[in-house]
C-alpha cells in the first residue's frame, strides 16, 4: 500500500515534468544543429577505398611471410596509442607491439609459418574508417596450423589505410 501511495503521488509530478520538460523522440528534429556529415562515396570511390585498405593486408602476408616483421608492421598505426588485443593481453603502442610480435615468432626456437589471411569483410564506415573481419591461419614447419578470428579498425591517414 506504501508504495502505491507513493507511486500515485509521484505521478503528477512525473507528468507535469514531462510536460514541462518533453523527452525529445527520434522523428522530432533536434533543436541542436547537426554536425555536418560527410557526402555518401560512389560506388567506384567505395571499391577503391576497399581496394587501399585490401592493399594493406595483402602487404602485410607478403612481409610476413618474407619473415619481415617491421614491413609487416607497415600495416599499423604506428603510434603510442595503438591498441593491439590478443586473448587475455592489451598491448598499447606500436612499438611494444613490434616487441610481442618478435618475443612470440622470432625469438630462438620460434618460426613465424606462412600466414594466410580468409573470409575477410571490409565494412567501409566512411571515407577514412574501416573494420576489418576475417581468419588468420599459420601454417608451421612441423604441420601445426594455428588459426584464428581477428577485427581490424582500419583509419585512413595522409600516408594511407593503417
Amino acid at each position: 500500500m506504501h508504495k502505491s501511495l507513493v507511486l500515485l503521488l509521484l505521478s503528477p509530478m512525473l507528468l507535469i515534468a514531462q510536460k514541462n520538460y518533453p523527452v525529445p523522440q527520434p522523428s522530432e528534429p533536434s533543436s541542436q544543429a547537426a554536425p555536418q556529415q560527410e557526402k555518401e562515396p560512389s560506388e567506384e570511390m567505395r571499391e577503391q577505398l576497399k581496394q587501399g585498405v585490401k592493399h594493406v593486408l595483402i602487404s602485410q602476408v607478403e612481409a610476413w611471410n618474407h619473415g619481415n616483421l617491421e614491413n609487416f608492421m607497415e600495416g599499423y598505426w604506428r603510434a603510442p596509442d595503438l591498441t593491439f588485443f590478443s586473448g587475455a593481453t592489451v598491448t598499447k603502442g606500436w612499438e611494444p607491439t613490434l616487441a610481442r610480435y618478435q618475443q612470440r615468432y622470432k625469438t630462438a626456437g620460434k618460426e613465424m609459418g606462412h600466414l594466410e589471411f580468409q573470409d575477410l569483410d571490409i565494412d567501409l564506415l566512411s571515407r577514412r574508417s574501416a573494420v576489418v573481419t576475417g581468419t588468420w591461419r599459420l601454417t608451421m614447419s612441423d604441420g601445426k596450423t594455428p588459426h584464428g578470428l581477428f577485427t581490424l579498425i582500419f583509419k585512413r591517414f595522409p600516408e594511407g589505410w593503417r
